[in-house]
């Protein structure tokens, strides 16, 4: 089995590549490509694979761009940290929809729907009662109004509109308001990242999750990065990798 890998972090995707190589050792994988562009080319060029792997948030743009530029005749599996995506991502063939982090187990039960529904075995017909029962598992989940935090002994809620940025440190997440206090929280940064509204925040990295209302200003900065200044101070230099530096500037303009 031929098996392409479409995803723009290249830990994600080594990781990814090292889990469908534990299931399937027999496989074959090309990839990681990193953007839309680089898989539009790739499929153009050369022969279709027998699935794909597919992550929504490319480099360069979300990755159903790609099946507006060539035709995927092959069962697609979706794997990305945001379910906003979930209802888009069946209309454009996928047969699964699986939430990073992904492991063994989640890849293992890919596979194995794969095979219940003959898409490994030369159909790619999914069948509208399987389609179902996979949305109403990741339906999209309503945006978070507000965190319940604990400080000072005492137990407050934080209201999404007050936050400025959340980031990560020694492995724990804390959110700052635009008036510099800051509240520690019990998940991950991915974890929250979810749940808010993809237009209201970027993650800019494994450590910054930053509000659109607390930009103040871009700059271009060495490497092709950028560097993002908010209305309250950070304790690093805020960055954006030149990978994400399109889909930061798209997000930006979208506004």
């Amino acid at each position: 089995m031929n098996i392409l890998v479409i995803e723009d972090e290249l830990k994600t995707a080594r990781s990814l590549i090292r889990l469908i190589s534990s299931v399937r050792p027999d496989t074959k994988i090309d990839g990681p490509l990193q953007r839309v562009s680089a898989a539009v080319n790739y499929l153009s060029a050369h022969p279709s694979p027998d699935l794909i792997f597919m992550d929504i948030q490319l480099a360069d743009g979300l990755s159903f761009e790609i099946f507006e530029k060539v035709k995927i005749d092959v069962p697609v599996i979706f794997c990305t940290a945001f379910d906003e995506y979930a209802l888009q991502a069946f209309k454009a063939n996928g047969v699964d929809y699986i939430l990073k982090p992904f492991s063994e187990d989640s890849i293992k039960a890919a596979f194995t729907k794969l095979e219940k529904i003959g898409n490994l075995t030369g159909t790619n017909a999914i069948p509208a009662s399987l389609i179902t029962q996979l949305l109403q598992i990741n339906q999209p989940k309503a945006e978070k109004q507000s965190f319940l935090v604990f400080k000072n002994g005492k137990y407050t809620t934080v209201p999404v509109p007050d936050i400025a940025y959340i980031f990560v440190r020694n492995e724990q997440t804390t959110l700052v308001t635009f008036q510099g206090e800051m509240f520690m929280i019990d998940q991950s940064l991915e974890e929250t990242a979810n749940q808010l509204d993809h237009k209201s925040f970027f993650k800019l990295n494994r450590q910054y999750l930053i509000a659109f209302k607390a930009i103040k200003e871009v700059e271009h900065y060495f490497a092709r990065k950028l560097l993002v200044k908010l209305t309250i101070q950070t304790k690093e230099k805020l960055l954006v990798g030149k990978d994400k530096t399109t889909a930061f500037l798209k997000w930006l303009e979208e506004r």
